[in-house]
């Protein structure tokens, strides 16, 4: 006998039902990300997800960008439906604007959908001209009851080592 989820996700449309994958490669925005009920709302937790093959352009010389864009976040009432991210991601390999726009553009749609206790977007680009460029916008919700134990497991995270390997 099969168990099953849950998770409440009979809104998600992302996912289908047998339905093709739309994609939108030229306009990211937050219409793009669905997000489910958190199971777990009164405990924080981390959930880090990666895009390892995140395209945008330059809008001056419309090159091409390459990097990893590194969502972290704990979660308050939502969690990002993960196809729907890799979805917004692809949104944006046609879209022209700097990366410092971009991380920060992507940590407001993330704050919009999700409403986190906290998110951190980290934007690490691929050399271009000899010059690596990071970006890190990062966001509190500083009115939760749980904001003190928020920063704390915050700060635990972000001295982990190598929270992407197995």
């Amino acid at each position: 006998m099969m168990s099953k989820s849950q998770d409440k996700t009979s809104h998600l449309q992302t996912l289908g039902e047998g339905g093709q994958t739309k994609y939108q490669m030229d306009s990211p925005n937050p219409g793009i990300l669905e997000a489910f009920p958190n199971n777990y709302p009164g405990r924080p937790y981390v959930v880090s997800i990666s895009f390892p093959e995140y395209t945008s352009l330059c809008p001056m010389t419309g090159q091409p960008d390459f990097g990893t864009i590194v969502m972290e976040y704990i979660p308050d009432q939502k969690i990002v439906e993960s196809k729907s991210f890799k979805l917004y991601m692809f949104a944006y390999r046609n879209h022209q604007s700097f990366m410092e726009t971009l991380t920060n553009k992507m940590l407001d749609d993330f704050v919009e959908v999700l409403d986190p206790l906290w998110c951190r977007v980290k934007g690490l680009f691929a050399p271009r001209g000899a010059t690596d460029l990071h970006v890190f916008a990062e966001h509190y919700k500083t009115d939760s009851p749980q904001a003190e134990q928020v920063k704390e497991l915050v700060s635990d995270w972000k001295q982990e080592v190598g929270k992407h390997t197995a």
